[in-house]
């Protein structure tokens, strides 16, 4: 397996780990309690490492036009 694909990792430790940590109410981030707040961040980072993912990998390197 690859180096690269370990940052595939990243969100779903973030993820699953992350309502432990987050799992309150009362801090407010953006008009959102801080586990809605951790949820959809983490939606966003998700896509951002996989679009790193995809651009770092070798094997994509020949299907570009």
């Amino acid at each position: 397996m690859k180096a690269i694909y370990l940052l595939a990792l990243i969100p779903v430790i973030a993820i699953l780990g992350g309502p432990f940590w987050a799992n309150s109410i009362e801090p407010y981030i953006l008009g959102m309690p801080l586990f809605f707040f951790w949820n959809f961040s983490w939606l966003i980072f998700t896509a951002l490492i996989a679009f790193i993912i995809y651009k770092l990998d070798p094997a994509n390197k020949g299907s570009e036009e």
